[in-house]
């Protein structure tokens, strides 16, 4: 394990847009990106597939003791295995990203993956997005960045993305949703979304893609 690694905190609520940033601002600087919330929604899907509802129990704390979650890379891209069956798609559904929000709140899932995101980010140059990186899982991380937008902006994206996958969107129902997802990780007992100290706020609402991650960098190399 490296111990001089540094790692880039990026924390912020659903659809503002941190895995697109994180991913490719690994990119540029040669970084390995983990995208946490990958392994919060394998984490759903588990629990879903086993007809288990989003509260702390003996039978989730069992499936969490059997769960094998794999982080591999294909051509720079992150692949998320569930007990050895490839989950990267069945992943991004919305359903299974609103009840991802729910069992994120468990703090057995939490510390499950805290601890694995930790040592996956102990071993290399890495960047982070999810609620509580800078917060909780790397308070010392190098950079810290909180990513924002309007709950109105996030839901037009969201839906852009639904839509180039063929999948149907209400636009009013993922509103809400985010609306729902934002008060729940806010007010979450354990670990909630917030501001952690000394990130640096990026509103990416009136924002490009290219425009957030030069800010960044801009704030990185300065």
């Amino acid at each position: 394990m490296k111990n001089n690694v540094v790692n880039i905190a990026i924390d912020g609520p659903s659809g503002a847009g941190k895995s697109t940033i994180a991913r490719l601002l690994a990119k540029r600087l040669n970084m390995v990106y983990l995208d946490t919330g990958a392994m919060y929604r394998a984490i759903a899907l588990a629990a879903h597939e086993a007809g288990l509802q989003p509260i702390e129990s003996q039978a989730l704390e069992q499936l969490l003791a059997g769960i094998r979650l794999d982080i591999t890379y294909h051509d720079g891209v992150q692949k998320i295995g569930l007990n050895g069956r490839d989950v990267s798609a069945a992943i991004r559904e919305h359903a299974v990203s609103k009840l991802a929000s729910d069992f994120s709140a468990l703090q057995s899932v939490r510390i499950k993956l805290v601890e694995l995101q930790r040592e996956l980010a102990g071993r290399a140059d890495t960047v982070l997005d999810g609620r509580d990186i800078g917060s909780f899982v790397l308070p010392d991380a190098k950079f810290k960045f909180y990513l924002d937008a309007s709950a109105e902006v996030r839901a037009d994206r969201r839906c852009r993305e639904l839509r180039s996958r063929g999948e149907a969107c209400d636009r009013e129902t993922v509103y809400k949703d985010i609306i729902e997802r934002d008060y729940n990780d806010m007010h979450r007992q354990f670990s909630p979304l917030v501001k952690a100290p000394g990130a640096v706020v990026v509103d990416s609402s009136d924002m490009t893609i290219e425009q957030v991650v030069t800010r960044m960098l801009e704030v990185i190399n300065a």
